[in-house]
């Protein structure tokens, strides 16, 4: 099983810049997509359903804002827009599929950048989040969460920690909830086969024409609970991708056929 997630800064925009084929080349079993900033309807239809059988989608009430899409070629067991709080749910910033052996949260975290309210917002969400997520495994569900998180996590997480260390995304309550959901039971399947590979990044400003000289941030993410590191085969960054401010990222899994 392939999954790929990547914030794709506007699916219409992305879609002519090649969002199709990059989708037949890949071929993910799941593909979820980030900053969608449409509602379904509002794209062409080949767009809505990208060669998939099932798509589920959760768009905010302000048009042309976040938003987030899950593309599967098998049906999920279930499928729900965010876990139940209006206040997120409103954005358009989760969607939830149970796939049996896991629930996959597809997730667009809060960017905090544009001043102390949204900063608050960004820091209620993270903390709800992780209390969220530490009850549904207490009930002894795996998690799969992918995402756009909007927070870079080590110091080669970011092309220079120094600068940044002020910047939303890298500020140290940031990192340390990071760490915490970590602990919480979580592994970031990059660094699981990568630990100290520095220079790898999934955004880049376009702004600053950042990419060009590689000074990007990792801040998009495939985390896992424990319980599926046995069934991870691989993790990469689709970094030679274009068509988003952002890049791809892959984690593979391989579980016995009988219970796939």
């Amino acid at each position: 099983m392939k999954i790929v997630t990547w914030n794709v800064n506007g699916i219409r925009a992305c879609h002519k810049k090649g969002l199709q084929d990059f989708v037949k080349g890949e071929s993910p079993d799941i593909l979820c997509l980030q900053e969608t900033k449409a509602h379904r309807e509002q794209v062409e239809p080949d767009a809505q359903t990208l060669g998939y059988k099932f798509d589920h989608w959760s768009s905010a009430v302000r048009k042309g804002y976040s938003g987030v899409a899950t593309f599967c070629k098998t049906p999920p067991l279930s499928q729900t827009k965010g876990w139940g709080v209006d206040l997120y749910d409103s954005e358009g910033r989760i969607v939830i599929t149970d796939h049996g052996r896991f629930l996959l949260y597809n997730i667009y975290f809060p960017n905090g950048g544009s001043g102390e309210i949204r900063h608050d917002f960004k820091q209620k969400f993270l903390k709800d989040l992780s209390e969220h997520l530490s009850a549904v495994q207490k009930s002894g569900r795996e998690i799969v969460l992918v995402g756009d998180y909007n927070v870079a996590h080590l110091e080669y997480d970011v092309y220079d920690p120094v600068r940044l260390k002020k910047e939303s995304g890298f500020l140290p309550e940031e990192r340390e909830w990071f760490s915490g959901f970590l602990k919480l039971g979580f592994v970031d399947t990059f660094r699981h086969f990568y630990p100290d590979e520095k220079n790898r990044y999934s955004w880049w400003s376009y702004r600053e024409l950042a990419r060009i000289s590689n000074r990007g941030w990792r801040i998009d993410y495939v985390c896992i609970t424990k319980g599926l590191v046995p069934f991870l085969k691989a993790a990469a960054i689709l970094d030679q991708v274009t068509g988003s401010d952002h890049c791809p990222v892959m984690a593979e899994f391989e579980f016995p056929e009988e219970q796939a």
